[in-house]
């Protein structure tokens, strides 16, 4: 067929009514296509959406081209930077011999433009810190997290209703590890009374599972002050804010990355209003290095997760998954998401070559190519595209030459990340620690007073003892001296009266 037809079967299929987004331009036997632009309606991006690829093949540079063209459309971004190497969003890209024949080739100008972007932190880097509480989380989810049997998610929900009702919040891990030791300790016959007996071999298991948690450093994201949902949503001077929350330095802590992740999206359903069917998002939120979520998730956990990608649509948001390969991401999942960006595979294996194939079938047959074939041979900013019309249907297959990002193509420098942190509005506002009074202490004052009145009972017990022991001591030395009395009472009147009869005998004799 030939490239005349093929470039009106690709516009014909990507011409939309309203607002879109340009990632490029089609490719035909090797060649881009000028003018066959390849487009996402802004509509269907709360339909969520993949990119895939091997390492080396251009995906951290299709997110980040995403983020750009959807700032510059007023819509704001969140994105999990694992790798680190997304803050040159802040700066100005430039221009070079290869942008200038790429973006020649696509048909659209190369224009270097800076987008507004917050650096987060959910550890001690730099950058505004994201908290949340283990309140905040509930018993669900935090018994999901925790990976818990039916029985332990029951002591978890009772512990959060025991705190409910004697008003002690629980804040961090220290309040949580506190009140369970206080269930099967001090407390294990006030909470039988109140509300039945608790295993203590469940409470242990619980107990170790935190310490597990702990271990991987979420200490540092449970606590105070919560990060507020709303400032997600920022605009400056028209464009949306591109967040960056840098976790490079949790790549080796997958439990603490997808309690993040969880305790986000529940966080963004619950505090977002209902959007229904509109005309452009209100959030994008983009997961790089997916499969750190679901390689050691559990079926509980990735019930939770998809149940999430359902729901979170109708909130006006796009949930974008960043991984090496589409078999990472959960099937139930994959077939909830619109937008596919997949670029280059490799085939090493016998696996690989059946993966490849695998991966095809995932994608809209199209009569301009072979699709597993093509997934072998794309070079560096090339993918293969499908998303959703205006209509919700698929796009034809497009073998895209991708737009080159705007920004800069480069981490920023130490010096950068700096000045972009200090001059930050969230950073003044988040990273000040409170150590409000919470369960912990709470509790360790009840049981402090309890240790106290118990110790004072027992010096009363003490004390009584020691004077009952006292009395008796007392009433038999009284005895004995008595008795000596008694004695020598009794030799003085015998004294006393054979004295007086030997006088007497003796007063009769001088007569």
């Amino acid at each position: 067929m030939s490239k005349l037809s093929f470039s009106e079967h690709i516009q014909s299929g990507y011409t939309f009514k309203k607002d879109f987004i340009t990632l490029g331009t089609a490719m035909l036997e090797g060649e881009g296509i000028t003018g066959a632009h390849v487009k996402i309606p802004l509509k269907t991006l709360n339909r969520h959406g993949l990119i895939a690829g091997a390492t080396g093949t251009g995906k951290t540079k299709t997110l980040q081209l995403i983020v750009e063209q959807l700032s510059l459309k007023g819509i704001p971004s969140l994105m999990m930077d694992i790798k680190g190497d997304l803050s040159g969003l802040a700066m100005p890209g430039s221009l070079n011999d290869h942008i200038t024949w790429r973006h020649n080739t696509i048909g659209l100008a190369y224009e270097p433009t800076a987008i507004p972007v917050e650096l987060m932190t959910i550890s001690n880097g730099d950058g505004v810190r994201l908290r949340a509480t283990v309140s905040e989380f509930g018993p669900v989810l935090l018994s999901k997290i925790l990976m818990l049997n039916d029985t332990q998610s029951g002591i978890v929900s009772l512990l959060f209703k025991y705190c409910d009702d004697h008003k002690l919040p629980l804040l961090d891990l220290e309040d949580l590890k506190k009140i369970l030791q206080y269930l099967i300790g001090e407390g294990k016959e006030e909470i039988k009374k109140e509300y039945g007996s608790v295993s203590s071999a469940s409470v242990n298991k619980i107990l170790r599972n935190v310490i597990e948690l702990e271990q991987q450093r979420a200490d540092l994201f449970f606590g105070e002050k919560s990060f507020e949902i709303k400032d997600l949503l920022r605009k400056k001077e028209g464009r949306g804010v591109a967040s960056i929350i840098r976790l490079n330095d949790i790549q080796d802590k997958p439990k603490l990355f997808s309690t993040f992740m969880l305790s986000l999206l529940s966080e963004v359903y619950h505090d977002l209003p209902e959007e229904g069917d509109a005309d452009v998002p209100k959030l994008a939120i983009f997961i790089d290095e997916a499969h750190l979520i679901f390689d050691h998730a559990s079926r509980v956990l990735l019930d939770q997760i998809e149940t999430m990608v359902k729901l979170i649509r109708s909130k006006g948001v796009g949930l974008f998954f960043v991984t090496q390969n589409p078999t990472d991401v959960p099937e139930e999942i994959l077939s909830q998401l619109g937008l596919k960006v997949q670029h280059a595979l490799r085939a090493f294996t016998a696996k690989d070559r059946r993966n490849i194939r695998k991966t095809a079938e995932n994608y809209p047959i199209s009569e301009f190519y072979k699709t597993d074939v093509v997934l072998t041979s794309m070079g560096i900013g090339e993918a293969l595209v499908t998303a959703l019309d205006e209509k919700g249907r698929p796009t034809p297959l497009a073998h895209t030459l991708l737009r080159a990002p705007v920004s800069r193509m480069d981490v920023l420098t130490a010096k950068e990340i700096k000045t972009l942190v200090s001059n930050s509005d969230l950073v003044r506002v988040y990273n000040e620690t409170i150590n409000r009074e919470s369960a912990y202490e709470m509790l360790s004052e009840k049981i402090e007073i309890a240790q106290r009145e118990e110790n004072q009972e027992k010096l009363r017990e003490v004390q009584k003892k020691s004077k009952r022991t006292r009395t008796k001591e007392e009433d038999s030395t009284l005895e004995s001296l008595s008795k000596n009395t008694m004695v020598r009472q009794l030799g003085r009147t015998i004294l006393r009266e054979v004295t007086r009869g030997l006088l007497g005998i003796l007063g009769v004799k001088k007569r």
